[in-house]
């Protein structure tokens, strides 16, 4: 391993990710550091995650909260700044070995370009990044000779699955747990609420990805991901819903054979391996007990249920700024149920109509993200 300390900065340090990749660096104090530490609004919790890691950088995106942040940390030597721009100014920090990227939304990709551009290894836990603008982060982090680590469980499961395979991949099987609605009927998803939905049967995560997991929009999200960070055609990828989630994802080659890797359902396995990549730390967590996991299931996920899975294969086909409006109108629609403000199943209408509405674009340059994604969020937020 290294002789110093990898120096982290977690952008969204007080998500259920950040929290998450902060229990992984306590456990590993002798080669980890967080470095820098941002929040989006959560200001109690950043100060303290700061007291406790002592980082050299805070950041608080929510400009209104920086004075509350400052004169509570005022006692210790850490620079404290605030504002979106401070996120991508902060990520270029000279010490900075590697970026986990784990803000919620369209928010996270403009740092995380930012951080690709300053040569900084990126671990990947946003995956709206990819999905909004997949061709132009993939094109950067060529460009900057720049490694992107997936921290999803299932993309970290592939990663791991291709490892030391000169061939290339036939099929990707993304496994999906198929969330907590996975065997209502129609009549059933309609008056589902939001109670319901945040209560996922395996995966403790932050409620906008737990409601898109329960209306399977991440998967879609999974799907766009995986074209761009393993290079396959839409057509290679198959989700399959497994419900024990402990397969996390496997991949077939040429000659049939298949790799899966397995573990128990905890987000801080992939996290500790896009930190330690090639290297595999010793851990404290849970082990797979294969005698309780008697049994392992498989079935064909529901695309008239759920709709959202179908949408994301269009918006992948389609290309271009098709994958930007589809996240900018679940952004939208995912808040508003959260918020009681519409149905579960008028989620996928109006991403739906969204899609057929927004303004085409077939080659996006950084600026057409930005437009789309306001354009898309206006045309969604009327039909609410």
């Amino acid at each position: 391993m290294e002789n110093h300390k990898k120096k982290i900065a977690i952008l969204g340090s007080t998500g259920s990710i950040g929290t998450q990749a902060l229990q992984v660096i306590n456990e590993h104090t002798d080669v980890y550091e967080a470095y820098i530490l941002t929040a989006n609004r959560n200001v109690d919790l950043l100060v303290k995650q700061a007291r406790k890691f002592r980082p050299e950088i805070v950041v608080i995106a929510d400009e209104s909260r920086y004075q509350i942040l400052r004169d509570a940390l005022s006692d210790l030597p850490i620079k404290v700044y605030a504002g979106a721009e401070a996120l991508c100014q902060v990520v270029q920090e000279k010490p900075v070995d590697m970026v986990l990227a784990a803000m919620v939304g369209f928010a996270g990709l403009q740092p995380t370009i930012s951080a690709i551009k300053a040569g900084k290894k990126i671990a990947l836990a946003n995956k709206e990044t990819l999905v909004v603008a997949g061709e132009l982060v993939n094109r950067l982090a060529a460009d900057y000779k720049v490694q992107i680590l997936p921290v999803d469980s299932e993309h970290s499961a592939i990663f791991q699955s291709i490892l030391g395979e000169p061939s290339p991949i036939e099929k990707i099987i993304l496994t999906a747990s198929g969330g907590p609605f996975r065997n209502y009927t129609m009549e059933q998803l309609a008056v589902v609420t939001k109670t319901q939905a945040l209560h996922h049967p395996n995966w403790d995560m932050g409620a906008k990805i737990t409601i898109d997991s329960a209306s399977m929009m991440n998967k879609g999200f999974e799907v766009i991901e995986a074209k761009w960070l393993f290079g396959v055609r839409p057509d290679q990828i198959q989700v399959v819903v497994h419900p024990q989630s402990v397969i996390h994802s496997a991949v077939q080659f040429a000659d049939g054979a298949v790799k899966a890797q397995l573990g128990v359902p905890d987000m801080r396995v992939p996290i500790q391996y896009a930190f330690s990549y090639p290297f595999r730390l010793k851990s404290s967590f849970e082990r797979l007990d294969f005698f309780k996991t008697a049994q392992l299931t498989f079935e064909e996920p529901d695309i008239v249920r759920f709709r959202n899975l179908q949408l994301a294969y269009v918006a992948l086909e389609r290309g271009g700024n098709m994958p930007c409006i589809l996240n900018a109108a679940n952004e939208v629609v995912n808040r508003a149920f959260l918020e009681d403000r519409i149905g579960f199943l008028r989620m996928g209408e109006i991403i739906e109509a969204t899609m057929q509405k927004a303004f085409f674009v077939q080659s996006p340059a950084y600026e057409d993200y930005l437009q789309t994604d306001n354009e898309a969020r206006k045309i969604a937020s009327e039909m609410l």
